[in-house]
């Protein structure tokens, strides 16, 4: 049986025909010859391995400089307190006198150690505080009695008569100040000392403050008339006031400044603001020209 159209069925699927039983396009007669099949290139020639290049060997690390191990800790000065260590000896020198085309030292502005002198009543605690308070540096006021009465049980009073106690209390008072003295000047802070030194106990008095806190310390003499300290001595109360026999044989003592070359600074008729300003001048002229003491 023949269809009225189209090409004959393909025959059945024989062996080394194309797939799914397709003949290849050649053995259809009338089949259009497409271009011959191109054989796959030759296979290239083996290649010998090729050697790789010799190893390179790493740069050799460059030495390094021995590390020094840290320094060890020392342990603190026996002569160190505060921040600042103290320096060794006198903590302020002598103050040099400026050249004669510089302007006259200005001691407000000054780093000093001032020794203010006189007898119970001259107005020494008042007048320290004030100059201290008004300074345009930092400054630290020193109270000799004041350190003195931290002895609270056991306190050795010179009212109730002067003896090996009092005196080795006074010399404890004055290093322990002269200490303190050294650790502010330290520290950039001035300071002021007030101290009923006597003219005619030198070692004890300008000798002792002079190994405490040094050669630059400036011993300025306080020292009004007899009715002033008389009548100053009455206002006072507790173990600061002493008899009027006492107020007077003590001023008698501080006489002795007199020729002595020490400044001396009478401040009967000054109040305590006039005396700080007499104060600043005379260390003015104490700081051109150091006194001889």
């Amino acid at each position: 049986m023949q269809h009225a159209v189209g090409s004959p069925l393909p025959p059945p699927h024989q062996p080394g025909q194309g797939p799914a039983g397709w003949p290849p396009a050649a053995q259809h007669p009338g089949a259009p010859q497409g271009p011959a099949p191109v054989p796959p290139p030759p296979a290239a020639p083996p290649q010998p391995p090729l050697t790789p290049p010799p190893a390179v060997p790493p740069p050799a690390p460059r030495p390094q400089p021995p590390v020094a191990p840290p320094p060890p800790s020392m342990p603190p000065s026996a002569d160190t307190t505060g921040h600042v260590p103290l320096p060794p000896g006198a903590p302020v020198g002598i103050p040099t006198a400026p050249p004669a085309a510089t302007a006259a030292p200005d001691p407000t502005v000054t780093t000093l150690a001032v020794l203010l002198i006189g007898p119970a009543g001259a107005g020494k605690t008042s007048v320290a505080k004030y100059w201290a308070d008004h300074r345009r540096v930092p400054t630290a006021h020193i109270s000799l009695d004041d350190v003195r009465e931290w002895v609270r049980s056991g306190f050795a009073d010179p009212q109730s008569g002067w003896n090996e106690h009092s005196e080795a209390q006074y010399r404890l008072a004055r290093r322990t100040c002269g200490f303190a003295a050294r650790n502010f000047l330290a520290n950039g802070i001035s300071c002021i000392l007030d101290d009923a030194v006597f003219p005619d106990r030198p070692v004890v008095g300008l000798g002792g403050w002079k190994r405490h806190v040094g050669p630059g310390l400036l011993p300025v003499v306080l020292l009004p008339g007899l009715d002033v300290v008389l009548e100053r001595n009455a206002e006072r109360t507790g173990n600061r006031r002493l008899t009027d026999e006492e107020v007077a044989r003590i001023h008698g003592r501080m006489a002795g400044w007199y020729g002595s070359g020490l400044p001396i600074i009478d401040n009967s008729q000054l109040d305590v603001p006039a005396t700080a300003r007499v104060l600043d001048e005379v260390l003015a002229r104490a700081i051109a020209s150091p006194p001889n003491w």
